[in-house]
């Protein structure tokens, strides 16, 4: 099937595209993790979890997300 065929399919709605891929093999790039260990000092903590809690997502998600901001941010500064 040629990529046009598939974006057609997809664009229309009326079948499910999951049909025609293999995700047994499916990945993301850039996105294999690393577990890593990180100490806090317990008040840190404590606003992790009141703000976690304030937005409703898990203290580690959190902290993904704002490492991820200041990364992109530091790498715009660099540019």
């Amino acid at each position: 099937m040629k990529a046009k065929d598939l974006d057609r399919i997809f664009d229309d709605g009326d079948i499910d595209i999951q049909d025609f891929a293999d995700l047994s093999k499916a990945f993301r790039p850039g996105q294999k993790q690393k577990r890593v260990n990180v100490d806090f000092p317990e008040w840190m903590i404590e606003s992790l979890d009141r703000e976690s809690n304030r937005l409703g997502v898990p203290r580690q998600s959190l902290i993904k997300v704002w490492i991820a901001e200041r990364l992109e941010s530091s790498k715009s500064i660099r540019s």
